[in-house]
């Protein structure tokens, strides 16, 4: 029987909970960030430098936050970002943090280097989910991975593009960090498949043919843009969606706060395909910031596996109410009914950010 889970109040509460249960090596894996760390702190102050223009008297009360993306019916603007190696935190992996996605009701990313392959994980639950790509050296392989997420129901493809290395995380180094080999690398059997898993470091626009080419008829999305001129050049060669993210702090230190580089891509888009969010979300009120800022879905990537070790797919589910609920407080007190209240609401930069 599922245990309960810990009491919470806010999201920020859950590292410290889910650190007396998560082994120190995992732990460390999921919440640090790349060389001095710098992107990770910024990623949850920036939003400190933004303030919402709150409105009185407008007679409203929040209504439905429903949101539709690519055919995907979400209950509120918030879905699971995709993130590697749920087993480190849970024996039922990725297959429990896609039953709580569903029981919430809202999309899930899975990554190609989650424990389970993607086939476990899309019998998981009966909710919509989206493949998050990264592309090897090896061809052959990367087309077997997108024909088999086609095949599997994915309704979406994610090809990441700010991991051509993987980023330089020192604690991961000083604890001799050694993940177990994701599902997708292995054989029928359980052995690894020989293949060169190495990224690859030279993709450029022509990947996201590649990934077309294989996946056809799937929306294609690309995540890692944090620039206009990103931006541009992917709105240029037709792309479906943008996700804007620094992977969290965990790839390129010293990259701007996620919320700053998200309020610049929305300028150059203006609306014309939509802007996923990640990186630094904690709280409701980082949620409606992200909807003012320019977002059109925004991502939760870290207290999911704490919510997942806590409480398994319970605990997953808790973490998305609990950003739902705090969401709704804000859109309340601020006189914002609907999302697309949010989107007219005014963030205002503190002084010193002007």
């Amino acid at each position: 029987m599922q245990q309960p889970s810990p009491t919470f109040f806010n999201l920020l509460e859950l590292e410290d909970l889910a650190a007396g249960i998560i082994p120190r090596a995992a732990f460390d894996y999921i919440t640090r960030g790349a060389g001095d760390e710098q992107t990770l702190r910024e990623n949850r102050n920036a939003f400190s430098r933004y303030f919402v223009d709150q409105r009185i008297l407008s007679g409203k009360t929040v209504q439905n936050l429903q949101t539709e993306v690519f055919g995907s019916q979400l209950r509120a603007p918030i879905m699971v970002s995709a993130m590697a190696a749920h087993g480190l935190v849970h024996p039922s992996a990725e297959s429990a943090t896609a039953r709580g996605a569903a029981a919430y009701g809202t999309l899930l990313g899975v990554s190609t280097v989650a424990t389970q392959n993607l086939e476990q994980i899309a019998a998981a639950s009966q909710g919509d989910k989206w493949f998050q790509c990264y592309l090897t050296r090896d061809s052959g392989f990367n087309r077997e991975l997108l024909q088999r997420a086609k095949a599997a129901g994915y309704k979406a493809i994610v090809l990441t593009a700010d991991v051509t290395v993987g980023g330089n995380r020192e604690q991961d180094r000083r604890n001799a960090l050694r993940l177990p080999t994701p599902g997708n690398f292995l054989d029928s059997e359980g052995r690894n498949r020989d293949i060169d898993l190495t990224f690859n470091s030279s993709i450029g626009l022509d990947s996201l043919d590649f990934v077309r080419r294989h996946t056809s008829g799937l929306p294609l999305i690309v995540k890692g843009v944090t620039t206009q001129a990103d931006a541009r050049a992917v709105l240029q060669h037709g792309v479906d969606a943008i996700q804007v993210s620094n992977h969290g702090g965990r790839q390129l230190d010293g990259s701007p706060a996620a919320i700053d580089s998200l309020r610049r891509v929305a300028d150059e888009v203006c609306g014309r395909v939509p802007l996923i969010f990640d990186s630094g979300i904690r709280r409701g009120l980082d949620v409606f910031k992200a909807v003012a800022a320019g977002a059109d879905l925004v991502a939760v990537g870290r207290p999911v596996l704490y919510g997942l070790a806590l409480n398994g797919w319970q605990g997953v589910q808790a973490v998305l109410e609990q950003l739902e609920q705090e969401l709704r407080i804000v859109m309340q007190l601020s006189g914002a009914a609907t999302l697309a209240d949010i989107r007219d609401t005014p963030l205002v930069p503190q002084p010193s950010a002007r």
